[in-house]
């Protein structure tokens, strides 16, 4: 953490440490996937709360206004998917109609946003909260209606040079010999704010238990099943004006998602608004209840080795670096892949070195190779990617 930067909108602080990451009490979903760890996690930032539909129909209407004539698809790609309320059984349309973009939901979470919605919307957060602080510190103009299509502030392009905003000044002074006097703001400068990203599952986790509450020194005094001490879904402190209260958005049971009319337990019948409930020992609302949230990690159970100590995250698991033309990496595949032109045509320079001297059955090996490189490149043609490049493989295990 760098003291020198201002804590970006809406986060909190988390401080790190190391703590057990996994079932360390009830296993409430009896899935036994989840096995006891001890971990690292070094301290970030997260935000107090989730994402509001307000938050996320600022986003639509930004997208809108510098997409919406030119590229359409780029709106619809972000818009929530509203028919996950929809049930064969359920009259749930309220929701599907008014859920999103009604004023009585303003504050409540965004929910049917797909993983790369979550990243997608990260990216133009970072972007915004940037812009602003070049905005606020007087370096370029606010100018909205200059930015259309491809015309619109990224960290990234302004810190390449290759976006060129409506400025107020000339910008910081540079003090290099032979320099124009001024110059843009650099990442070195401190003022840009990190990206925004999903946090990773252990991070969650940590952020969610709160264990800073139950701390002293070097010793957690208790383990947590929930955000909050107890192993039980209200408030069972007897000295706290909540005490019987609901400590988040709980379904009790099958056919009861909000109590009894007239006492009401959670008050929720399906979600609830984003500050409803006290917040953790962090600051941080509704790491229990209300609804599911996004992180970085693949999701799979985990082994007794499936882990890093410190920052743990599954993700990273791919054989091959895919670049593009100007060789910056543009993809990575968990599979390997071949370049199926190079194969072939080395098998062709081959065969015709060799084919005078070719066994019966090294010629049927040769084509049955051959064989295998066409149906991989249809494969291909297809944009089946990870099938074509099984077939190479497949062929390669003939040869050995």
């Amino acid at each position: 953490m760098y003291a020198g930067q201002e804590t970006a909108p809406g986060l909190v602080f988390i401080e790190g440490g190391t703590f057990t990451m996994g079932q360390v009490e009830d296993d409430l979903t009896m899935n036994w996937d989840n096995i006891p760890r001890r971990v690292t996690v070094p301290s970030f930032y997260m935000d107090e709360a989730e994402v509001t539909n307000s938050f996320w129909l600022e986003y639509l209407y930004w997208l809108n206004r510098v997409y919406g004539d030119s590229y359409r698809e780029v709106v619809q790609r972000a818009l929530p998917d509203t028919l996950v309320w929809r049930e064969k059984l359920a009259y749930n349309e309220p929701h599907v109609d008014y859920y999103l973009r009604h004023p009585a939901y303003q504050d409540y979470p965004v929910v049917g946003v797909s993983w790369n919605q979550a990243n997608d919307f990260c990216k133009w957060r970072t972007d915004r909260v940037n812009e602003q602080l070049l905005v606020r510190e007087g370096l370029i103009a606010h100018s909205p209606e200059a930015q259309l299509d491809e015309e619109f502030f990224t960290t990234e392009a302004y810190l390449a040079g290759q976006y060129t905003p409506e400025t107020v000044t000339e910008g910081l002074t540079d003090f290099r010999p032979g320099s124009s006097g001024a110059r843009n703001v650099r990442l070195a400068d401190g003022l840009f704010q990190p990206p925004y990203r999903l946090p990773t599952e252990a991070e969650w986790e940590f952020a969610a238990l709160g264990l800073i509450g139950n701390s002293y020194a070097e010793l957690i005094s208790d383990r947590r099943t929930y955000p909050w001490d107890g192993h039980y879904t209200r408030n069972d402190n007897s000295r706290s004006r909540q005490y019987g209260g609901m400590n988040a958005n709980f379904a009790r049971g099958r056919g009861d998602y909000m109590g009894v009319a007239g006492s009401l337990n959670d008050g929720a019948a399906a979600t609830a608004s984003v500050y409803e409930y006290a917040p953790n020992d962090y600051g941080l609302y509704n790491m229990a209840g209300n609804v599911n949230e996004w992180v970085m990690d693949v999701y799979r159970p985990y082994n007794a080795v499936d882990m890093e100590e410190f920052r743990p995250f599954r993700g990273n698991v791919y054989q091959t670096k895919q670049r593009n033309a100007e060789g910056l990496i543009a993809d990575k595949y968990d599979f390997v892949v071949y370049n199926v032109q190079g194969l072939e045509a080395d098998l062709k320079a081959y065969e015709k070195a060799a084919m005078k001297n070719f066994t019966d059955e090294e010629q049927n090996l040769v084509a049955n190779v051959f064989n295998a490189i066409d149906a991989a490149k249809e494969e291909i043609k297809a944009k089946r990617m990870e099938e074509g490049q099984e077939q190479i493989a497949e062929a390669k295990e003939l040869v050995i």
